[in-house]
């Protein structure tokens, strides 16, 4: 499976985003660089590497995502957000059960999550309202959640989640809205990109 492994900080600072939004407690710094002013497709794409980098997703998988939003009732572009907000390794991270998103998807992958009380070991998996998120019984007491915990502590659930952190686990009371989401993109240049 192919995996972007590249140095977080480095492409924080080229797309511009703080590493605070991937759940870093690193700093990106500021440096003076001479680039070149991005046309209006390069402002597009970077928009786009943007949502695909914060969430983890790669082209063709990203493609799929932004094909079924534009199918649903609504906005395209806040479809997409809201598709990419109900993947399960997300919701595990916003309930703060992962530092980070990668790490949320790792505590996915390693069979440690169950909805509604089965058994959910797939990151992509889309969570419905009503979904029961929960660490599995066996993994609650691991000295790991423990220090998640205490790192994620002050990290504000979002409104459109519950989370019960003395027993390790959350539900999804609403659809997230657009204003509910605190990410520094501008999805309508994604739409205006695919739509080309």
């Amino acid at each position: 499976m192919a995996r972007d492994m590249g140095p977080i900080i480095k492409r924080c600072r080229y797309l511009g985003i703080e590493p605070s939004v991937l759940g870093s407690s690193k700093k990106a710094g500021h440096r003076k660089r001479n680039m070149r002013k991005l046309s209006e497709y390069g402002i597009q794409l970077k928009e786009k590497q943007k949502v695909k980098f914060i969430y983890g997703v790669l082209e063709k998988q990203f493609r799929n995502y932004y094909e079924k939003a534009e199918k649903m009732h609504g906005i395209a572009g806040e479809n997409l957000l809201m598709l990419l907000e109900m993947r399960l390794d997300n919701v595990v991270y916003r309930l703060g059960y992962g530092r980070t998103r990668k790490e949320a998807r790792q505590v996915v992958r390693h069979n440690m999550v169950t909805i509604n009380g089965k058994k959910a070991n797939i990151p992509s998996q889309q969570v419905k309202v009503g979904d029961v998120i929960e660490i599995k019984e066996t993994k609650k007491g691991l000295q790991r959640f423990k220090d998640v915990l205490d790192v994620t502590a002050s990290r504000i659930v979002p409104e459109w989640l519950s989370a019960d952190h003395d027993n390790l686990k959350g539900s999804v009371q609403t659809l997230p809205k657009r204003e509910q989401l605190d990410l520094p993109v501008n999805e309508t240049l994604i739409v205006e990109l695919y739509s080309k």
